[in-house]
């Protein structure tokens, strides 16, 4: 077989296989690459030599059996065989299901979750979003240091595990999404500036250099990334990916990574003959991102809405800190608002940033299916000093009427591992990292970030401890008890209810309408024939509904947390204490 690497500053390279080593050829059409053949198979172990320095990974290894440290393996992706066709799931309508394989199940495996996808085709989602699977150092971590963006971390079930993944959500009906991180690799197995210039000194990030995506040689490193993330959804046949922290990609071509990468995608999409994805987390609040190529957009499909959370978030909580400060002061309108017009900073002055932030969005135009809604993200939870849930402090009702929101609301739903139980295992940050000098700087770092905000060292768990790990693995058991099992019902009928009623899935955000009292906080909207209630207050509250588009009556329930009577022929609707309704109109 041909192996290539690309090291265009070195002056020999040689390739090392099982049967020794042999010198490799410039190639003469491709500038700074370098090629030659060997015999290899399935598994075979390779690595390269570069100006005689050590065997080192090869960038593109589609698989690193011993970590990122070690040597790459072969991997012959047409040796398995896929059990049926896939015809693909699409955003529009998907209801998102965000899992860490590491924690989902104690195993912490590809095979041990795919034993669990029974339980999301009963709780009624459409898609698994899987977090990195990259390898990393040791053997658990959130994934976010991955290194070798074309290979699968080994103690998850390597390559083959993640394919049986894929092949049984496939088999069940699920779709499954990639999170991948492109802005930034792990400080520990990245060997990439060895081969070349894959960072540059022309921007910084809070990683440090920045991934070459505008300086010299960037041809060649967007291509690398291009080509990982076309391998992902072409071998593994995944249905999309969600890409990590893009305002965090200094780009200053004309046309942009994420532009090139987009269209890369879609032309993917239309030789496979079935809908790909890509899912931005953005923190820009730009319109542009998810706005289509041929009207000045990036073209990407959808965006994770943060400022949704927050506004939901702070509504929940009483938060008030951080960079929940610009939320709190209103957090009802403030929600209204998103719910609206998807973005709460759209051109609004923003505290937290000290400037003026984000950008309207075009409802009439915009499906509101390009957004993602959620109350609960691996960030939002793990990057808490103690990795606390809503469930550690929100009462049932509250959680039932977050969810409320979420899954009737017009945004693509997301669910965080748990949620769907009022999980009150923590999702911890964690790493396993083998270089004794960088646990120390992670673990001291982090404490010192959370004493900054008046919490004492001891509290703040250690990274590199296996118990924090092993605290944010998921209870199994939980659901099979109160008020875990009420919790898990709820969500069942309000994904239900979201699959059966058109309204629920309209991608129409401007025909949302809204009211809501900040001091009674209570909050209402209309989609279609449909109207949501949310009451969050600790008292009883009553609803100016008033009259719905056809209706004569007072309309019927067609879910509730508490027991409640549709409203009479006033149109007030009495809602118990942290409580939530849909309504119909007659």
């Amino acid at each position: 077989m041909q192996f290539d690497v690309w090291a265009p500053r070195t002056e020999s390279a040689v390739l090392q296989t099982a049967d020794g080593r042999q010198p490799m050829e410039r190639d003469p059409l491709r500038e700074g690459w370098w090629t030659a053949e060997a015999e290899a198979a399935d598994g075979d172990r390779y690595g390269f030599v570069l100006d005689d320095g050590p065997v080192l990974p090869d960038p593109r290894a589609r698989r690193q059996p011993d970590g990122p440290d070690g040597e790459s393996a072969v991997v012959d992706h047409e040796a398995y065989t896929w059990r049926g066709d896939w015809a693909g799931r699409g955003l529009p309508g998907a209801v998102l299901y965000e899992l860490h394989i590491g924690t989902f199940t104690e195993a912490g495996t590809f095979d041990a979750a795919a034993e669990r996808l029974g339980h999301l085709v009963e709780l009624g989602v459409t898609h698994v979003s899987l977090m990195p699977v990259c390898p990393f150092p040791g053997t658990h971590g959130w994934g976010y240091e991955g290194v070798s963006l074309w290979a699968v971390h080994e103690p998850y079930g390597g390559p083959e595990g993640l394919k049986r993944f894929v092949d049984t959500a496939h088999g069940l009906g699920l779709g499954v999404v990639l999170d991948v991180v492109h802005n930034h690799l792990g400080p520990s197995g990245n060997y990439l500036p060895a081969f070349g210039p894959y960072f540059t000194d022309t921007h910084h990030t809070p990683w440090g250099s920045a991934v070459n995506l505008d300086a010299p040689g960037s041809d060649e490193v967007r291509s690398y990334l291009l080509g990982s993330a076309l391998a992902w959804l072409r071998d593994y046949r995944l249905d999309g990916l969600r890409l990590d922290a893009v305002h965090a990609l200094a780009d200053s071509r004309a046309l942009t990574f994420l532009e090139e990468l987009s269209g890369a995608v879609d032309a993917l999409a239309a030789e496979l003959g079935r809908p790909l994805s890509l899912i931005a987390e953005s923190d820009l609040c730009d319109p542009r991102t998810t706005t289509p190529r041929e009207e000045g957009g990036l073209g990407l499909h959808a965006q994770w809405n943060d400022d949704f959370h927050h506004c939901l978030h702070t509504a929940l909580t009483g938060e008030s800190t951080g960079y929940y400060a610009d939320f709190a002061s209103a957090p009802l309108a403030a929600l209204a608002k998103t719910v609206t017009g998807a973005f709460f900073h759209d051109g609004t002055y923003s505290s937290f940033r000290g400037r003026t932030h984000g950008r309207p969005v075009d409802v009439t135009r915009t499906p509101a299916h390009r957004f993602v809604g959620y109350a609960q993200t691996h960030d939002q939870i793990g990057n808490r000093a103690l990795g606390d849930r809503l469930a550690a402090t929100l009462s049932p009702g509250l959680q039932a009427c977050a969810a409320a929101l979420v899954l009737t609301g017009p945004f693509t739903p997301m669910l965080f591992m748990g949620e769907e139980w009022g999980a009150r295992t923590p999702w911890q940050f964690f790493t396993d990292h083998t270089d004794p000098d960088l646990a120390r700087a992670v673990r001291d770092g982090r404490r010192r970030e959370f004493a900054e905000h008046g919490w004492a060292e001891e509290d703040v768990p250690d990274p590199q401890d296996p118990l924090t790990r092993a605290r944010s693995c998921l209870d199994w058991s939980e659901p099979e008890r109160e008020p875990h099992a009420r919790v898990q019902a709820w969500y069942r009928e309000l994904i239900a209810l979201r699959r059966a009623m058109p309204d629920l899935s309209d991608p129409d955000l401007a025909s949302v309408r809204t009211a809501y009292d900040e001091e009674a906080r209570w909050l209402a909207f209309r989609r279609g024939d449909l109207r949501v209630a949310v009451n969050l207050s600790g008292k009883p509250a009553t609803i100016a509904l008033g009259g719905g588009r056809h209706r004569t009556g007072g309309g019927r329930v067609l879910a509730a947390w508490e027991p409640v009577d549709a409203p009479g022929s006033d149109g007030l609707l009495h809602l118990p204490p942290e409580s939530c309704v849909v309504l119909a109109d007659d």
